[in-house]
């Protein structure tokens, strides 16, 4: 009967039981659901498996990406550049890019083969050396074409794959190159605003991974671009007509400091980046530093009028050459008399002018000068710019040649900023490629004049324009006044006559300025109907002239006919004002 009687099944074992199958459960029943739990649970687990198979195929150039992005430089985005009315100057494009992971690649020289057999100007020797490495991730080639992007896709190669990058692309090519300047492979700015971009917090961001969207804020510039059209189309029609070397203008807004446009010539186009290397196509504007000749005399007789010392009337010897030691200063058309400070001004009078800065004195003239930004570099937005080349030692031989433009070297904006304030009501406002208010401007300007002298500078201006030197550029209707200016270059070691650089400002209108305009044609040559003469007068004088007939209306100066001469409208309200 003892065989009958089951042992006593230990304490422990009766819980582990209790609590693994509870009471009064089938065995059989649990087990099978338990089964039937794990091919459940095996199942998902292959499924989620799967699933992340199949988003790696479909979204392999993101996990590449991510990858790729520790070991090079990825082109990230960057924000568009519009104009003053919105018109896009630069955006950003998705285009493809080939890279190759070395340790996936079975047969190397079939795969450069293959490669090569798409892209042809491969370099051999380079994709061997990279596929060789050990690393994870190489590139092979930046921006590809889509059709490559497919017949490389059709080889099947493993190893090889794509990831789509920002490409940027300018819309209107070389029309406004110096200003935009270019970005390099990596989609970072090397030159003009694109510099400007990365210097100013968006290299930052692209360290940080936070400018990867096409969300960002516009940048928005001062130009407007049917402005620039306009003038880069007449500079190549000069440039072309008078055989010139180069040429170059720009349109500020004497009020605001603003540059409308901005061109020089030969330029480059930055969807083609190494046209960017030629020295030739360096930013004239900016970077170029040149001797403005008698443009300079404007702030010759500004200098000497607000001083008090001087008067529109006041007479200056011009009967001769003006001899200093061994050098003898002369006019182009001599007068050959005593002639007052506005017929220095009109008639364009070395002398006169060399005469005038003298009677202000050596260190009168160089703190003018500095004063009105001419002496040191001049900052904008623009990376590429230049000191101002001045003398050593400043003696009055020095102020005797600067009084009319030689013996210093500026940039040209930098001229342009010192005549606006003669003209805008003596203020000095910086140069500026964004856009900007009058009340912005005016909260940085700097008075370096009176505005009663300001005034006679508009009416000095405005006669130029009706009986002297700037007659050809007197567009009717918007009553402009301007400054011829012809410089002789210095071609091994002394100036020379047959190679000069000439320079033309123009305000308008000269009443009331709103816009001053600059041409400048390098080495202008002679034509039959300019009668041999290369100066001013005779090329940039008109150039300046077709300039403003076309841009006039599109900056919204209302055409006005049958108005006074100068010394009625603009002189008689200087008197009234005083």
């Amino acid at each position: 009967m003892s065989e009958h009687v089951r042992p006593i099944e230990p304490w422990r074992q009766r819980l582990i039981r209790s609590l693994l199958y509870g009471r009064n459960v089938d065995r059989n029943v649990k087990a099978r659901a338990r089964v039937g739990f794990a091919i459940v649970a095996f199942a998902a687990i292959y499924a989620v498996i799967g699933g992340r198979l199949v988003m790696f195929a479909i979204g392999a150039d993101s996990h590449s990406a991510r990858r790729a992005a520790s070991q090079d430089a990825i082109a990230t985005a960057r924000p568009d550049i519009v104009d003053r009315n919105g018109e896009i100057l630069a955006t950003d494009i998705k285009t493809p890019s080939l890279f190759a992971e070395p340790r996936r690649i079975i047969d190397k020289d079939e795969a450069i083969e293959l490669l090569t057999g798409v892209l042809p100007d491969l370099d051999t020797i380079e994709v061997r050396d990279r596929l060789s490495t050990r690393k994870g991730f190489v590139w092979l080639k930046r921006e590809i074409s889509p059709k490559q992007q497919q017949a490389i896709h059709k080889l099947g190669i493993p190893g090889i794959g794509f990831l789509r990058e920002n490409k940027r692309v300018y819309p209107t090519g070389a029309e406004v190159a110096h200003l935009i300047g270019l970005v390099n492979i990596d989609n970072q700015g090397i030159a003009g605003m694109e510099k400007w971009l990365d210097s100013n917090g968006l290299a930052d961001l692209h360290r940080a991974g936070f400018a990867t969207d096409r969300l960002q804020k516009p940048v928005e510039l001062s130009i407007d671009l049917r402005v620039e059209h306009a003038l880069r189309d007449e500079l190549l029609k000069a440039k072309d007509k008078y055989r010139a070397r180069a040429a170059s203008g720009l349109v500020s807004n004497v009020r605001t400091g603003e540059i409308v446009a901005l061109v020089s010539l030969p330029d480059f186009d930055p969807n083609n980046p190494k046209e960017a290397h030629d020295p030739e196509r360096i930013n004239r504007l900016t970077t170029g530093v040149f001797e403005m000749g008698s443009t300079f005399k404007t702030l010759t007789l500004a200098m000497a009028l607000d001083s008090g010392r001087a008067n529109l009337n006041t007479l200056f010897d011009a009967r001769g050459a003006l001899h200093y030691g061994k050098f003898a200063i002369h006019d182009t058309h001599p007068l050959g008399r005593s002639i007052t400070l506005s017929e220095v001004f009109t008639f364009s009078s070395n002398v006169g002018a060399a005469r005038v800065a003298l009677s202000q004195g050596v260190e009168a003239h160089k703190t003018f000068l500095r004063k009105v930004g001419q002496l040191e570099r001049l900052r904008t937005e623009l990376p590429e710019s230049a000191s101002p080349i001045v003398p050593k030692r400043w003696s009055e031989l020095n102020t005797i040649t600067i009084a009319f433009g030689h013996g210093i070297a500026v940039a040209p904006l930098q001229a342009v900023m010192g005549i606006n304030a003669m003209v805008n009501g003596g203020l000095l406002i910086p140069p500026t490629f964004l856009k900007r208010s009058e009340e912005d401007a005016k909260a940085m300007a700097r008075r370096v004049i009176k505005p009663e002298t300001s005034e006679k500078m508009r009416y000095l201006m405005r006669l130029n324009a009706e009986i002297g030197t700037a007659k050809k550029a007197d567009v009717k209707g918007y009553y402009i006044g301007g400054k011829t200016g012809t410089s002789e270059k210095v071609v091994n070691g002394r100036y020379s006559k047959k190679q000069v650089l000439n320079s033309f400002t123009a305000v308008l209108p000269a009443d009331n300025p709103q816009y001053q305009l600059l041409i400048m044609l390098d080495e202008p040559k002679p034509l039959p109907e300019t009668h041999g003469f290369i100066t001013s007068g005779w090329n940039a004088v008109p150039t300046g002239g077709n300039v403003i007939a076309r841009i006039a209306p599109l900056l919204g100066v209302e055409p006005r006919f049958d108005l006074p001469p100068s010394d009625r409208l603009i002189l008689a309200a200087s008197r009234t004002n005083q």
